[in-house]
């Protein structure tokens, strides 16, 4: 999509008129010439800036100005110089980084500067700085892994090490390292982030230089409460409204553990401030997390004159992006997670408590402007005991996503495969094991692994190999249609709205998609229902559906629909014969299918393992 898209025209109308007159203030242009040194003389190196020290949104432009930007033909920024790539965990930074960058250097937004985010993309042949996210690099690694067309990569937000992020950090390793051997035009990489295990970075990049610059942290007032809040919802809000009529002026940025909870106390805000007094009803409730639409995410960045903004957050908010005017923080010390459990074959999404890294980073955001006060509603004694840091992805997940793409690239035994830390054999050899039952890789005489040519077609779209399977397969079955439906609904978090003081109500209304054939063919009831309505508000409101997410759901199968075309899959329907659909969904998901045992419980087919229904 080029620059012209609507996308590009609404995100840079976002980007603040403050931000020319403000860049000279960031505490790296006091080492805006040692860094320039370093980028013309180092390959690879680590820099460690605290949040808001402008390291995101200037290095690029510095490393656009260096010589190893440049063609070696050329003198000047023209058309065949190569690109700045800098990636970025999750899709809201890379688009509001992007237009930050874009304001600053009086371009529009698709032109010098772009981005490309999963289905969205703002770019054009004259883009040099590309933001993106770890998965669309990810991507363009598959097809090709030296990655030529980029002078420099910025991996930044390292210390998250998502499981994208970790994976990048190997294969631009690697194709810094063949570029070299190959007398290729260099690749110079940095890896960026306000906090990290610096030593362990180095030591995995070649024992790179790294270079730190300091903040502009303002002191903060760390609040603990005398014992952990166990109800972190009620205390939250109560805790808002507090800090909303005793102190001066100033933003909330309130850290919730997810999509739901965000949006049940973002409504319950929005309500209570009626009840207030005239003079206290100027407070700005809004949400924030990764799947809410673009235009929702960006009024964070708005300013609301004469009123308070609270903004509730996911974790989301930690480093990736920055909000100004906040002044308080409320942390609940909490966050989801996802677990695997290699024994069971099952993926788990629990909430957690977080590490103490993370509790910095938390209470941080109030200090960016100001002074600032942290509200922890836990205990010093439970901050004491928290982890350092948080365990990487990569220890925790399912590899099978990991593994295919791996395969993807040439990669023949992932045991041997350079990762920052390396994920138990168990795990590798699972997640192994599910690949190759799903077709999508086999194993040689000398026991290394090949991607297959279903393999192939797997690693083209954007999930897990087992909806991608689902997916592949419902072109033969004859239901694609359904399939792109279903899989997308399964793409976002739940779509059925549950108000705490309307369960019953919503509940009863919610029976009209249930069936008797199952989830997967509930969700296709709910789709065809909310297309028959043509995507109402106001039906989703009457029938307690999730509008936002309803919307993103329509957008993920549009895309996904685009994707399946350009594959040379054909879409089919199979209309009201919704057994093919179950029957597509065994083909990708058969290894969660139980039996009953001997004595009553409940045995998966394929490990054997017992389970126990759980009734939400």
């Amino acid at each position: 999509m080029n620059s012209n898209h609507v996308g590009g025209k609404s995100h840079a109308n976002h980007a603040s008129s403050e931000s020319l007159s403000s860049t000279s203030l960031l505490t790296i242009h006091q080492y805006r010439s040692k860094l320039m040194d370093i980028i013309d003389t180092e390959p690879i190196f680590v820099l460690i800036g605290a949040t808001g020290s402008g390291k995101t949104t200037q290095l690029p432009q510095w490393c656009l100005q260096s010589k190893h930007s440049v063609g070696e033909s050329e003198g000047s920024l023209t058309s065949k110089c190569r690109v700045v790539g800098i990636t970025q965990p999750r899709r809201v930074a890379a688009v509001s980084i992007a237009t930050r960058v874009a304001n600053e250097m009086k371009t529009n937004l698709g032109q010098l500067v772009g981005y490309s985010v999963r289905f969205d993309e703002v770019l054009s042949p004259a883009t040099r700085i590309k933001f993106m996210t770890d998965g669309m690099l990810l991507r363009e690694s598959l097809y090709d892994p030296l990655l030529r067309k980029y002078s420099f990569i910025i991996l930044d937000e390292a210390h998250e090490r998502s499981i994208q992020t970790d994976i990048l950090f190997a294969i631009v390793k690697k194709a810094f390292h063949a570029r070299k051997k190959n007398g290729l035009s260099s690749l110079r990489v940095v890896i960026m982030s306000a906090t990290m295990n610096v030593d362990k970075f180095s030591n995995y990049f070649d024992q790179c230089p790294v270079f730190k610059i300091a903040g502009r942290h303002h002191p903060i007032e760390i609040l603990h409460a005398e014992q952990d809040l166990t109800d972190t919802i009620h205390a939250s809000l109560v805790t808002v409204f507090q800090i909303h009529r005793t102190q001066p002026t100033g933003d909330i940025l309130v850290f919730c553990t997810g999509q739901e909870e965000i949006e049940n106390m973002v409504s319950v805000t929005r309500e209570t401030c009626f009840q207030l007094p005239q003079e206290q009803r100027n407070l700005v409730p809004l949400p924030l997390y990764a799947a809410l639409p673009f235009n929702a995410q960006f009024k964070i960045f708005k300013s609301f004159s004469g009123k308070r903004k609270v903004i509730f957050a996911t974790n989301i908010a930690e480093t990736s992006i920055t909000i100004s005017g906040i002044k308080y923080v409320v942390d609940c010390g909490k966050f989801k997670c996802r677990r695997y459990k290699p024994s069971s074959g099952m993926d788990t999404l629990k909430i957690e408590t977080i590490s103490q890294a993370q509790a910095w980073q938390r209470a941080g955001r109030a200090g960016r402007e100001s002074s600032g006060i942290c509200y922890r509603l836990y205990s010093r004694e439970t901050y004491e005991n928290m982890p350092k840091e948080m365990v990487p992805e990569m220890l925790r997940c399912n590899l099978a996503s990991v593994l295919l793409h791996l395969a993807a690239i040439g990669i023949k035994d992932f045991t041997k495969f350079d990762f920052m830390d390396k994920p138990s054999i168990e795990n590798v050899n699972k997640s192994t094991e599910l690949l190759i039952s799903l077709g999508a890789i086999t194993k040689d005489e000398n026991n290394w692994y090949q991607i297959t040519h279903l393999g192939r077609q797997m690693v083209n779209f954007p999930l897990d190999p087992r909806l991608a399977k689902i997916l592949i397969a419902s072109a033969e079955l004859g239901c694609s249609e359904e399939i792109l439906s279903v899989i997308s609904l399964l793409s976002v978090e739940n779509v059925f709205h549950i108000p705490p003081h309307k369960k019953e109500e919503a509940n009863e209304v919610h029976k009209k998609f249930r069936s008797t054939e199952g989830d997967h063919v509930m969700l296709l009831k709910l789709y065809r229902a909310y297309k028959a309505a043509k995507g109402n508000k106001e039906w989703c409101k009457e029938n307690y559906i999730d509008f936002r997410n309803m919307r993103m759901v329509a957008n993920i199968r549009q895309q996904m629909a685009a994707l399946y075309e350009r594959t040379n899959f054909t879409k089919n329907s199979c209309g009201a014969n919704t057994e093919l659909v179950r029957k597509c969904i065994t083909v990708g998901l058969y290894h969660n299918l139980a039996v009953i045992g001997k004595e009553g419980e409940y045995r998966t087919i394929f490990n054997y393992c017992e389970i126990h229904l759980f009734n939400s």
